[in-house]
Order: structure tokens, then C-alpha cells, then sequence
């Protein structure tokens, strides 16, 4: 497969897509520092791996915009609300990773200029070539768009290889798993078929633009210990997305 051939390169780029439930506790709320230990082992053996590792991670372990909005606050303000948190979950990756002596940067979508770097593009490529982490936070930095559409914007920008999106299942099912036993694992789906199938892998935008710039996309199981260097080796973990 064509996302295999690249994964076995030296250098390889790659954007990881977190959700902010991957920080949480046992009830999926939260910061917890031993999830955030092994979050950062994990990304630690891509980076030893010489893959050049970007990150964009959500904000659901604290609050989601969307549902907020839901509850009756303003669209606007609470996508801004969610943004916010994104950063918070970045600084404490961001600080997880450092303990593991990875040097590392959060590059906001939103100017917090005391507290990390605003996204520059260029800037961000420079720190990957540098070998150092860098994570997006702060979405897109606009209302109304995921992280996941964000992560594919970022990938698109620094000309990632790969996005890699980690879930809580082995991959893309045809209908949710633990709901349906019976349930079909996708080994390999176009983009074409993710869309019209209406998967709930990504969201649409975010799927669109990996279409369009030839960006794969790996879908896996971050519970899978090791499975990030294994995706970067060529192992066929997960769904793969691509044309």
C-alpha cells in the first residue's frame, strides 16, 4: 500500500489526532497524569523512531463546544470555550513529554502569547525539522470547525505523510461495535466510501481535505500499546483511508 511504502521512509511526517478522553481518568473526565504517562511513552517511541510528530488533541475530557452549546449557551462562545481547553490539554502533554526529555512546543491557533507560541506555519515546520514535537492546540482558532478538522488542516499545511487518527476501537466499523457484535472492521476504505457511507470516522470537511491533497489517513487504537511505531514500521493496523 502506498501509506505503507512512505511508513517504512526515514523522516517520516506525521500529524496524530488525540481526543482529549485519552488525558481522562476512568470516568472519561479530566486530566490524569498516569494516562498522560502512557499517552507520552507512546508518541516517545515515535519521536525515537525519527518520525517527525505533530499533534492535535480535542478537549472532550473537560468540555465540548457543541454539547455545551446544546445545553444553551451561545454557539460561538462555547467553541471559543472549547478552544481554551485544548491548549490546557496540550500544556499537559506538552509537560508530560519534557519529563521524558522530548523537547517539545504548543503552537496555538489563538494568541496566549504568555503562555505558548501563536501557529505560524513555517515556524512549525522548522521545529519538526529541529526534531521537536509540536502540538496544535486551539482548533482551527475559528467557531464551528472540529479538532479533526483541524488535524487535517495541519497535516495539509506542513505537508504531513500521514494523519493518524487514534480512537477507543480497532479501527472503522460499520456500525458502532460495541453496540453491534456483528459489526464489519474496514481494513481499507477510499475517501470516497468513508463520505458516502456516512462512517462517522471524521468529520466531513476533515475527510474532504485529505482527499483532496492525497493525505492518508490511519485510523487505530491507541489503547494498542505500540501501535503508533508499529503504524510508522508498515503494519496494517486499523483502517487505512486513502484513494
Amino acid at each position: 500500500m502506498e501509506a505503507e511504502a512512505q511508513a517504512i521512509r526515514p523522516n517520516l511526517r506525521i500529524v496524530l489526532k488525540l481526543s482529549g478522553e485519552i488525558l481522562s481518568n476512568v470516568d472519561g473526565y479530566g486530566i490524569d497524569r498516569d494516562a498522560l504517562t502512557r499517552l507520552a511513552d507512546e508518541i516517545n517511541a515515535l519521536h525515537q523512531a525519527n518520525a517527525e510528530v505533530a499533534l492535535v488533541i480535542g478537549g472532550g475530557n473537560i468540555i465540548r463546544g457543541e454539547t455545551f452549546s446544546a445545553s444553551g449557551a451561545a454557539r460561538t462562545t462555547a467553541d471559543y470555550m472549547g478552544m481554551l481547553v485544548t491548549v490546557v490539554n496540550a500544556l499537559a502533554l506538552q509537560d508530560a513529554l519534557e519529563s521524558q526529555g522530548i523537547d517539545t512546543r504548543v503552537m496555538s491557533a489563538i494568541k496566549i502569547d504568555e503562555v505558548c507560541e501563536g501557529y505560524i506555519r513555517r515556524r512549525a515546520v522548522r521545529h519538526l525539522e529541529k526534531r521537536r514535537i509540536v502540538i496544535f492546540a486551539a482548533g482551527t482558532g475559528n467557531p464551528f470547525f472540529t479538532t479533526d478538522t483541524a488535524a487535517s488542516l495541519r497535516a495539509v499545511e506542513i505537508e504531513a505523510d500521514i494523519l493518524c487518527k487514534a480512537t477507543k476501537v480497532d479501527g472503522v466499523y460499520s456500525d458502532n461495535p460495541d453496540l453491534n457484535p456483528d459489526a464489519k472492521l474496514y481494513k481499507k476504505l477510499s475517501y470516497d466510501e468513508a463520505l458516502s457511507q456516512n462512517l462517522a470516522v471524521m468529520d466531513t470537511t476533515a475527510i474532504v481535505l485529505c482527499r483532496e491533497h492525497k493525505i492518508p489517513i490511519r485510523v487505530f487504537n491507541m489503547k494498542t500499546r505500540g501501535a503508533c511505531e508499529n503504524i510508522i514500521k508498515g503494519s496494517d493496523i486499523g483502517t487505512l483511508i486513502s484513494i
